[in-house]
């Protein structure tokens, strides 16, 4: 939650990559404390999978409904569905069943982030 703050207000006025290490620095560390065996590989995996929640909140633009009720199954569904199609389109990955490391780190590169930004609907939301 905090980690999506700091991604989503950026106070620090970072590049989106500083940003994201300073995202992955604040993510990877829960998960490495819950899990000691945890190697990078999971990270990134926890990561991406943080990542990709992300975008779909961005895609349904979720900051704009503190209000409205939260989305609807089928909403998600629908936002998923456009973001895998996006990044099928411009990553061309692989398939994937569930995340795995490579995907992961595809999701995490600056091309990702691109292909998403298009995506988003309100222009400041594209600059952070």
């Amino acid at each position: 939650g905090e980690r999506y703050e700091v991604w989503r207000t950026n106070p620090y006025a970072e590049s989106a990559d500083e940003l994201r290490d300073r995202v992955k620095g604040v993510s990877a560390k829960p998960f490495m404390e819950t899990q000691p065996t945890m190697d990078a590989l999971h990270c990134d995996i926890g990561n991406a999978t943080e990542f990709y929640k992300l975008f779909q909140d961005e895609i349904g633009e979720i900051h704009l409904r503190t209000a409205a009720p939260p989305p609807t199954r089928e909403e998600r569904r629908c936002w998923r569905a456009t973001l895998d199609k996006q990044l099928r389109k411009k990553l061309k990955p692989k398939p994937v069943m569930r995340m795995n490391g490579n995907y992961a780190r595809r999701l995490m590169t600056r091309e990702a982030i691109e292909a998403v930004c298009e995506l988003v609907p309100s222009d400041e939301r594209r600059q952070a």
